[in-house]
């Protein structure tokens, strides 16, 4: 199973290829894709993202995981979490947004094992 192009972004908003919903945050992986909703974590911008909000992916069997900070990367996140991926076995690239969304969709391309999460504004 591949892994869903992100078919755009913007400010906010962000659309997954093959996926009627248009997301705010977001979560990819091989296969599909759903709103991330900070809420079901305690998430924040601070202390920002934790292993809770990427377990999901995790267990897709995803090799690499991208992280977007958001627009102006004001989304931490934390060694602890890079360390828990690494745990895994799994290769994290954290990056402004717009950047992660081109990485994630040239890993994607090349048919790499990746997943996402995405913050579309600050």
């Amino acid at each position: 199973m591949s892994s869903p192009e992100i078919a755009s972004l913007s400010w906010g908003q962000m659309k997954v290829k093959g996926c009627s919903t248009t997301y705010k945050d977001c979560k990819v992986w091989p296969g599909g894709s759903r709103t991330w909703d900070w809420r079901e974590t305690g998430t924040n911008h601070s202390p920002g993202v934790q292993p809770a909000d990427l377990e999901e992916v995790v267990k897709k069997g995803v090799k690499t995981l991208v992280i977007g900070r958001g627009m102006s990367e004001a989304l931490q996140v934390p060694q602890s979490t890079v360390e828990y991926l690494k745990k895994h076995g799994i290769d994290v690239l954290v990056l402004q947004t717009e950047k992660a969304v081109a990485e994630y969709n040239a890993l994607a391309a090349r048919g790499v094992q990746v997943g996402g999460v995405f913050h579309s504004t600050c």
